[in-house]
């Protein structure tokens, strides 16, 4: 019996969309204790991508018969880099000290070797695991989660294009993603109760964190103004303009690429979609440097979170939420990988006595991201959470970078 689709109408569909994100994020910020108990076990990201998987496996929209997905990828996903990456402050980053980047960069780290040795590891031990052929090849699944755990969401559609992986995989990974991803979270969360014991363990001197929570108090009151409707014209014109660009210079590099050095197709570089990302997010950094990086404080990266949201609800649409049963080995590696990161970082942090605070915005700063790093930092003190924002802008700029070498690395380990 032929599957029927209930909205049809992309109009009406992305309305749809809009309104669960709406519904999800005004839940997630409301106060009363039924939400707020919800939300303690049920992460809201989760819910983005999982309410839209529910509703195309129900029949009531369709990810195979909308093109939102494509829309969204190649309009609204390099908008968002770009207004992401405009907010980088590498000064402020600079002066947060050596250990906060080292931590930053361990976790990066962490992740990039953590791809490969596991599918190293899993291949001696069980070949089948990390295995697949064509789009399903396991290691193409896999990208999504590096992009995911170095940059967020819109590094983690960039590998899904670059290096095909099937939705059915990516649906998959994805759920990994959230959940294992989440867990070290809470282990994050709880571990900020208890930093004093952490930092004695370390032998760190936080000393430097006081005097951060009074510089950062300073610079959030001296960005922060009310937008206007020119500053929203301004922002959206730096975002969707530079997304312009970005298409104009990827048709002519890519074909070029592809005439002139078609070997380089293993490594994605004959592929628009490949040079869109990089253009998008080198023109961030380059934009963070000029006048424009003064629209965050009018709410540039919040626009950008707004675009990157949509697209995280078009991916849901094209999910199959229950995939994941199917091949439960795949949260194995998920925890192989995430275990590796976690040593990383705990032996880097041991050997440079970094305080805890910078080991675990660090690490949440590759692996949740702008969504989430914040909430850890805030666990250590309110006035803290814009330094979750500040390495997390960093791990945007950085993640298609990292993601993609993590990518072709765990592409040589599996063999292809």
């Amino acid at each position: 019996m032929e599957k029927t689709t209930l909205f049809t109408n992309d109009a009406s569909v992305l309305g749809i969309l809009v309104m669960i994100l709406a519904f999800i994020f005004y839940t997630s910020s409301s106060n009363k204790p039924f939400w707020k108990k919800f939300y303690t076990y049920i992460p809201a990201l989760l819910l983005c991508y999982f309410l839209p998987s529910i509703l195309n496996s129900m029949g009531v929209i369709s990810g195979e018969e909308s093109g939102l997905y494509f829309m969204a990828s190649r309009y609204l996903l390099p908008a968002s880099l770009v207004l992401l990456t405009l907010s980088i402050d590498l000064k402020g980053i600079v002066n947060l000290g050596p250990k906060a980047i080292i931590m930053f960069l361990a976790g990066t780290f962490g992740i990039v070797i953590g791809g490969p040795l596991t599918i190293l590891l899993l291949s001696a031990i069980s070949p089948d695991l990390v295995g697949g052929v064509g789009p399903d090849a396991v290691w193409r699944g896999l990208a999504t989660i590096a992009g995911s755990w170095i940059g967020g969401g819109a590094n983690q559609t960039a590998m899904k294009e670059m290096f095909g992986s099937s939705d059915k995989l990516f649906s998959a990974m994805i759920t990994v993603d959230v959940i294992v991803a989440n867990i070290w979270m809470a282990f994050l969360l709880y571990g900020a109760g208890m930093s004093e014991k952490v930092d004695k363990w370390f032998k760190a001197d936080s000393s430097s964190i006081e005097t951060l929570k009074k510089n950062l108090a300073e610079y959030q009151s001296k960005v922060t103004r009310v937008p206007s409707l020119t500053d929203f014209m301004v922002i959206i014109a730096i975002g969707l303009g530079f997304t312009g660009i970005s298409h104009m210079g990827a048709d002519v590099i890519a074909p070029w690429v592809a005439e002139n050095a078609p070997q380089l197709a293993k490594f994605s570089l004959t592929s628009k979609f490949f040079w869109l990302i990089v253009i998008a997010t080198t023109g961030g950094l380059v934009l963070s440097f000029t006048k424009l990086k003064s629209f965050e404080g009018a709410g540039a990266s919040k626009v950008g979170s707004v675009f990157l949201y949509i697209l995280v609800a078009t991916i849901g649409m094209k999910m199959d939420a229950l995939s994941i049963f199917e091949n439960p080995g795949l949260f194995l590696i998920g925890i192989i990988w995430m275990m590796i990161h976690i040593t990383v970082l705990l032996v880097v942090g041991k050997l440079i006595k970094a305080p805890f605070f910078f080991v675990a915005v660090g690490s949440q700063a590759n692996v949740g991201g702008a969504a989430s790093a914040p909430i850890v930092a805030s666990a250590f003190h309110p006035a803290l959470a814009p330094v979750g924002v500040l390495l997390a802008v960093l791990g945007y700029a950085l993640g298609t970078y990292a993601a993609w070498f993590c990518a072709v690395l765990m592409q040589t380990a599996a063999g292809y």
